[in-house]
């Protein structure tokens, strides 16, 4: 396993795994620590992180294909997530997706992960973003935007720097 990871990130894996009674309680917060300082969850630091908690990778690994949050692979600077559950559905979160990737170069048919060729912007579509009476809803980054038509979301692209 060839995985750099600084003092700093061994530090905080050891402070998170102190914190529950048993090692394996730590897995979700180790996931997002490494995800947080790496932009993704690699295969190596589900294997890594499997071995610090005695577990086996598969049972890592199933949390970061199971929880939407975790990425196996590397964003753009800006990672834009569109809800595509049935309130959004209904309320033009496909029409929504379709036209960030048509802006950004994408395939508006492949719903996960897509980075922009410049690597500035990623876009997904995600299960439900909790706010089903304001769809179709979007995040970019950390910012949660309700209502977001087309014109209000390439607003929000150009807002981006």
């Amino acid at each position: 396993m060839n995985l750099d990871i600084p003092k700093s990130l061994l530090d905080e894996v050891e402070e998170l795994i102190s914190h529950y009674p048993q090692k394996r309680s730590a897995s979700l917060m180790l996931l997002h620590a490494f995800q947080e300082h790496f932009g993704h969850v690699s295969k190596e630091s589900v294997e890594w992180i499997a071995a610090k908690l005695d577990l086996r990778p598969i049972n890592v690994y199933e949390l970061v294909t199971f929880y939407p949050m975790f990425r196996e692979e590397p964003a753009g600077r800006h990672v834009i997530k569109v809800c595509r559950t049935l309130s959004c559905a209904l309320g033009g979160s496909g029409k929504l997706h379709g036209h960030l990737c048509q802006k950004l170069g994408l395939d508006p048919k492949v719903h996960g992960l897509q980075t922009s060729k410049d690597g500035k912007f990623s876009v997904e579509f995600v299960e439900c973003l909790a706010s089903c009476g304001t769809a179709p809803v979007m995040m970019c980054n950390e910012d949660f935007h309700e209502s977001v038509s087309a014109d209000k979301a390439d607003q929000i692209m150009d807002q981006c720097s």
